[in-house]
């Protein structure tokens, strides 16, 4: 009785199957159709049975499993080719299995016996008018034939786009993982042996363990309140959340594209983000996934250091730093795996770039001595006296710290008054004279200005004891003799780049403490005398930070000139740092000349002695805007400099920032002309009227908020130059002939740009 039944119920359930396949194969269906839309009515077919070359029944599972890897394969199809796949109707798993190929039909075995029933070919499965299972029938090869007109209001189906990336020839990548690999074996063997060398095995170094100690602290601060701790994560759940719908959506064909509730997410604020100007990291909704997810969590990690309130501001920006490295470090940008540019390249090159990357790695690494220095150009296109540092002048003084140039003129008279200029002494000074376009100096010279620099001593060992004093009495001061003795004037007028202007702000407040009066007007450019707000190179400056490089310099009497080079760089690692990694070590390419990265290169020691005065009297204590700093014995008073001064910030600066020069107008007691230059530390100085990229901006004293005085100010097309060259010639407009260097005078020592700028950090 009971196997009654059973027959009962299974032919019930054939008659439901074949009622459901009847209708899916005679009415076909719209792209939006389920099963509520399908026909209430349909033609009447013979049963239909699916039947292998053998005429054997097969299990219904092995057709079930032939479709689905089907649609996987259309699947990660559409995802290569990045096309939005078909609308796929979903009456029934049935129905979906059955459906007929579009533009395909199946052949019979015997081509010459057309058949009568209606047949279909599912993936090599065929089916005709005798059964009812589906069977796989590998001697059944589907002909092509014509599509039938699309249902009406379904949308045509466009054909894949051809895939977006070359693949590789496998024997040639084969080979070249094997150079990779030889190669990384090479490149870590030098390193580690460099390092031994250098005493440097194994251990933390003093910024990894600083790093780790200043993250303990944020994190002890969410660990303290599991509530606030919890909505934390639940902010961050919510954001992945929105994010990974908005990705599911774009990939989902049947659904219109829309924007979460937070947009781009992050992305929206980094919209020149040069680490992803690809099109694909937009375009690709895999590489878009990937892009957000890495910029919501570094935007995510931001907040909580940001939000830790109790931590003190010192501690949160120490974090914010550390972690700008680890967010610049592992950005998908940097990986092949997760960049669609290096992917391209990689397949395209056959992995070739990745040999030629892995050679150079191991070669800079054996040439540094285990300290890598990334090339950021190719200094060798560069020589001083052939194409930089071209302004015509000689070399007029030379002591242990100095030599002094004066340039020739080029106009036939000049500012009675003379200029002397006093740049960095951790750089060389010829980024004011780069190439007779954009050189400052020469262009000074035509302005009719008689111009004196001062190029420093690349330092020694020799030099160890060399601290602030000496450098203001053996550089400023003594310049200022020879000026005197070359010009027969008794006043100039000077300008300070950078560390140069804090010197000069401390031979300033020195001579009016003295009653000296040879300096009668001064430009500082992105110069800090207020160390307050320095930025964020007030990290390597803490007490801590200081001991440990005192006890580093004190075996030398130096400080590398690679040191102050990689502490600016990572101010800025994602542009100054990871993009140089990736083109020469991932794409393998050769880097091309520039020459103000080539400049930025030619790096310079400093010596013990100046540079922990340096360190601890201004952004350790700050003590020359607080009136506490001694030089020579004697106090400093910036108040009681109250010759006219013009001051040069530049809005993106992150080695002087921009509040952190404008809150130093204060410290001055004469007029303060307060200037904003646009772009950064070294673009926003080096910026020619025969370019003019950036502007300026002008506006009332440097008193009060530097936000409210940007919001008052006006900006002012061109470049600073021109303002500039009004406000010296407003200063002393009288004019004399031109002068000859020396004056005929001084012995010359030879031509510009002389000989200390040519020695090597």
């Amino acid at each position: 009785m009971s196997g009654k039944k059973t027959q009962k119920a299974r032919s019930r359930h054939v008659k439901a199957e074949h009622a459901e396949l009847t209708s899916v194969l005679d009415t076909p269906l719209p792209a939006t159709a389920d099963v509520a839309a399908a026909p209430a009515k349909a033609k009447a077919v013979p049963k239909i049975r699916l039947k292998s070359a053998a005429g054997e029944k097969q299990p219904r599972a092995a057709a079930v499993m032939k479709n689905g890897s089907d649609v996987l394969a259309a699947a990660v199809d559409a995802v290569l080719h990045h096309v939005e796949t078909p609308p796929t109707p979903t009456p029934s798993r049935l129905a979906n299995r059955l459906r007929p190929a579009p533009g395909q039909i199946a052949r019979p075995l015997d081509s010459t016996a057309q058949p009568a029933e209606p047949t279909a070919s599912v993936g090599g499965v065929t089916l005709d008018a005798k059964l009812t299972e589906p069977t796989r029938s590998p001697q059944i090869e589907p002909t092509p034939v014509d599509p039938a007109p699309p249902p009406r209001g379904a949308k045509p189906v466009s054909p894949p786009a051809p895939l977006p990336w070359n693949m590789p020839n496998f024997d040639t990548l084969a080979k070249n993982m094997g150079q990779f690999i030889e190669l990384s074996g090479q490149a870590t063997t030098a390193y580690v042996k460099a390092r031994e060398a250098k005493g440097q095995e194994g251990g933390f170094s003093q910024d990894v363990s600083d790093a780790f100690k200043t993250f303990g602290q944020i994190a002890e601060y969410w660990l303290n309140d599991p509530a606030r701790l919890l909505q934390a994560q639940t902010a961050l759940s919510s954001q992945f959340m929105d994010l990974w719908a908005s990705s599911l959506q774009r990939m989902t064909p049947s659904s219109a594209p829309t924007t979460p509730a937070n947009g781009d997410l992050t992305a929206a604020k980094r919209v020149d983000d040069k680490r992803f100007a690809d099109p694909e990291w937009r375009d690709n909704p895999f590489f878009d996934f990937i892009r957000k997810s890495y910029l919501l969590g570094t935007g995510w990690a931001n907040d909580l250091v940001q939000g830790a309130e109790s931590v003190d501001p010192a501690t949160r920006d120490k974090a914010r730093f550390y972690l700008r490295q680890i967010s610049s470090a592992v950005s998908p940008s940097n990986f092949v795996g997760t960049n669609p540019e290096l992917l391209r390249e990689t397949l395209k090159q056959s992995g070739g770039n990745l040999v030629r990357g892995m050679a150079k790695l191991a070669d800079d690494i054996k040439t540094s001595h285990g300290d890598l220095k990334v090339r950021q150009t190719d200094a060798s296109k560069f020589e001083l006296g052939v194409n930089m540092a071209l302004t015509p002048g000689k070399v007029v003084f030379r002591n242990d710290l100095i030599e002094l140039l004066q340039y020739a003129p080029q106009t036939e008279t000049v500012l009675k008054r003379p200029l002397l200029i006093v740049p960095p002494w951790i750089n060389k000074f010829y980024v004011l004279d780069l190439n007779p376009e954009k050189s400052f100096i020469r262009w000074a010279v035509q302005q009719g200005l008689t111009v004196f620099v001062i190029s420093w001593v690349n330092p020694d060992h020799r030099h160890a004891d060399k601290d602030f004093a000496s450098y203001m009495e053996d550089g400023i001061v003594a310049a200022l003799g020879v000026v005197e003795a070359s010009t027969r004037e008794h006043q100039v007028s000077i300008i300070g780049y950078c560390v140069g202007g804090t010197l000069l702000a401390v031979t300033l407040a020195y001579m009016a403490a003295r009653g000296d009066e040879r300096i009668a007007s001064a430009t500082f450019l992105t110069t800090q005398v207020d160390f307050e707000h320095a930025g964020d190179l007030k990290i390597f400056a803490d007490e801590a930070q200081i001991a440990a490089l005192e006890t580093q310099m004190q075996s030398k009497g130096f400080l590398e000139g690679s040191s102050m080079s990689q502490a600016f760089n990572m101010l800025r690692p994602e542009d100054l740092i990871w993009p140089y990694l990736v083109d020469n070590y991932v794409k393998g390419k050769d880097p091309l000349p520039f020459d103000l990265l080539a400049w930025n290169s030619d790096a310079t020691r400093m010596p013990a002695a100046n540079h922990s005065f340096y360190l601890r009297n201004c952004y350790l204590e700050n003590k020359l805007a607080r009136g506490l700093m001694e030089v020579a014995g004697q106090r400093l008073d910036l108040s009681r400099v109250t010759i006219p001064i013009y001051n040069l910030a530049t809005r993106e600066d992150h080695i002087a920032p921009a509040r952190s020069v404008f809150e130093g107008c204060k410290a001055f007691g004469g007029p303060v002309r307060f200037v904003l230059a646009g772009s950064g530390h070294i673009a926003g100085v080096v910026n020619p009227p025969s370019r003019a990229k950036y502007g300026f901006w002008l506006g009332p004293k440097a008193t009060g908020d530097y936000a409210e005085w940007l919001e008052a100010a006006q900006h002012q097309p061109g470049t600073w130059w021109l303002d500039w060259a009004a406000w010296q010639t407003a200063q002393a407009p009288e004019t004399v002939p031109a002068r000859e260097p020396g004056g005929g005078v001084l012995d010359l020592l030879g031509d510009a740009p002389g000989t200390y700028v040519r020695v090597k950090g």
